[in-house]
């Protein structure tokens, strides 16, 4: 129900934006900010997205848990999104979501209600378990196996 709330609320509030801004600075004015908004947003989310893609790639290669930079990256692509959607609400969300410590304050109030059961980087830890079983040797043929088609 919350989410349908959210559907009708922003474009209302959205709309109820842009008429007071479009009377108060007049049409060119209003829609000369939501396309400087939209570039500004475009140069800065990819900006923070190859570093933050960067970060991505260097815990991996170093074996580091990947959470903080892939939870950073998805909401630095949420803001993206936002960014290119017309409008003032949206871009203020959307530029709030490119702060760092934005970012980490709503990852801390996700992470409040998101248990993780485990986390294991690398290999599985070994099995105990031994598996008997017999084997053939098979005479060894010279040649092609027989399974392709030599030609």
């Amino acid at each position: 129900m919350w989410l349908f709330a959210i559907f009708v609320a922003v474009p209302i509030l959205e709309i109820a934006l842009f008429i007071q801004v479009g009377g108060w600075l007049g049409l060119f004015p209003t829609l000369g900010i939501v396309v400087a908004t939209a570039a500004l947003g475009t140069y800065l989310v990819r900006r923070q997205g190859l570093a933050e893609l960067r970060r991505i790639q260097g815990s991996l290669n170093e074996l580091r848990d990947p959470t903080r930079p892939l939870a950073h990256g998805a909401m630095i692509l949420a803001s993206g999104l936002l960014l290119l959607t017309p409008g003032f609400f949206t871009d203020a969300v959307g530029f709030a979501l490119l702060v760092p410590r934005v970012r980490d304050a709503l990852m801390a109030f996700v992470r409040k209600r998101i248990n993780v059961q485990s986390f294991t980087v690398g290999q599985p830890p070994a099995q105990d378990d031994i598996v008997e079983g017999d084997y053939v040797e098979m005479p060894r043929r010279d040649g092609p196996s027989g399974w392709a088609d030599p030609r």
